[in-house]
């Protein structure tokens, strides 16, 4: 299996974290995707998973779309070959590439073809159609950035209130951060969830959890001390989180036990 992340260009900074690439040859592989606050616009070139729901029923994922913000973590499945071209964005991107709210799309996988917009159409045709992953990054970054010209964003506060508690890895309370924007901690909590789909504090949590997911590989640290270090208040605390946003009890994720951890290594 292989994964690449990919910087993007000035002039998408704000609004695109990294582009990022998965590819595997066609070893059976499940994936699991956890709880995230920011969401993904993702083009399955190569391959459809089929998504597996708590049931134990299966229904086919999309080819393209957006993975929306979550709280919660999903399951996909694939017996074969596949490719992903993805870029994972800020959750303000949203309203301002898509003119969708952030709160709209939490929780949800959004097909493109879904979206208004005959300019989206051609981009899944020529995202399916390109020669390689270069050519996808290219024409992506061109149609972006087209969008940026084209919708003339206002930026918030709240954009800069959402950079900051992802910066910070969480450990930033609701307070500093109306602060620093000029807000209400009322007025930020109304706005906060247009633009970032979860309220502050949610928020917060989901982007903590994701700082605890980066200290996978290492062999240095205890289970206490990643707890510690990501700001948890006690071990109980740590492993009640990452269960429920993982679906993993964290000493199986951290061991390389855990299910959907292989594009990792």
């Amino acid at each position: 299996m292989r994964y690449q992340a990919i910087t993007p260009p000035e002039s998408l900074r704000d609004y695109v974290r990294f582009f990022w690439v998965l590819e595997s040859d066609g070893s059976p592989y499940i994936h699991r995707s956890m709880a995230d606050g920011c969401p993904e616009l993702i083009f399955h070139y190569e391959g459809v998973f089929d998504e597996l729901n708590a049931n134990g029923q299966t229904e086919k994922s999309f080819a393209a779309g957006i993975h929306g913000q979550s709280q919660h973590y999903s399951r996909f499945s694939i017996g074969k070959a596949f490719g992903i071209f993805g870029a994972y964005l800020y959750p303000y991107a949203l309203p301002v590439l898509f003119r969708t709210p952030a709160s709209a799309c939490s929780n949800l996988m959004i097909d493109l073809q879904a979206l208004p917009g005959n300019d989206l159409r051609e981009l899944e045709a020529r995202m399916f159609s390109a020669a390689g992953n270069n050519e996808r990054f290219t024409v992506l970054c061109a149609f972006l950035e087209k969008r940026l010209l084209q919708n003339r964003p206002e930026t918030s506060p709240v954009f800069s209130s959402v950079q900051t508690i992802i910066s910070q890895k969480g450990l930033v309370t609701v307070q500093q951060v109306a602060a620093q924007s000029g807000y209400s901690a009322r007025q930020l909590e109304r706005l906060f969830k247009t633009y970032s789909g979860f309220t502050p504090k949610l928020f917060s949590r989901i982007i903590r959890f994701q700082a605890a997911l980066g200290a996978y590989g290492s062999s240095v640290k205890t289970l206490a001390e990643v707890a510690y270090d990501c700001g948890y208040y006690d071990q109980p605390h740590f492993i009640h989180e990452f269960k429920q946003f993982s679906g993993h009890h964290p000493k199986t994720y951290f061991r390389g036990d855990a299910e959907g951890t292989e594009w990792r290594v």
